[in-house]
């Protein structure tokens, strides 16, 4: 059994249109939903062994208010990546023999996050959390699946379950969504 951990970034600032998108950071509401996710994903319990991110500014700055002790490996790939660049960039990094990961955490885009979560699900057990992520995975949701793979080169389709996801706006109603 591995676990896989999700992490879309938190609300990136728009305020300056001329910035690249990659460039971007977190408007103020981004900042407080980062901390709070990141008080909750230490608090939930699960020990990542690596955890693998998109280099995007945005994301960097995510992580740094969420888990500032955690090293981190930035990968390029990550950037608005796909479901099968995702899996790739997991397997890169997942190690092999004593050092494979058994717990990975992957912070970055959507809809590549999203779709994670759509192809390794089977649907079998897809439950009241699937449906949930499924309708949105807004900025700042946390997801863990329990994938039924003994190493991660065997990641494929449908060999997950979801079996917790958390919202900002579910810790603090405050950061629910605007109107």
């Amino acid at each position: 059994m591995k676990i896989l951990g999700l992490l879309r970034h938190a609300k990136s600032d728009w305020d300056d249109t001329a910035q690249r998108d990659f460039d971007r950071g977190l408007n103020a509401r981004g900042r407080k939903g980062a901390e709070l996710i990141g008080k909750h994903i230490r608090d939930h319990g699960v020990k990542w062994d690596r955890v693998i991110a998109s280099p995007a500014v945005r994301v960097k700055l995510t992580l740094e208010g969420a888990l500032p002790d955690v090293p981190v490996i930035y990968d390029q790939r990550l950037y608005l990546a796909s479901f099968d660049t995702i899996v790739e960039t997991i397997e890169a990094h997942a190690g092999s023999g004593d050092d494979e990961a058994k717990a990975i955490l992957i912070s970055g885009h959507n809809p590549g996050l999203q779709d994670v979560l759509l192809e390794l699900v089977a649907p079998g057990k897809e439950n009241a959390l699937f449906k949930e992520a499924v309708v949105k995975f807004p900025t700042a949701a946390y997801a863990v699946l329990e994938c039924d793979i003994e190493h991660w080169a065997d990641l494929k389709r449908y060999c997950a379950e979801l079996v917790h996801f958390a919202r900002p706006r579910d810790l603090d109603a405050e950061l629910g969504p605007e109107s």
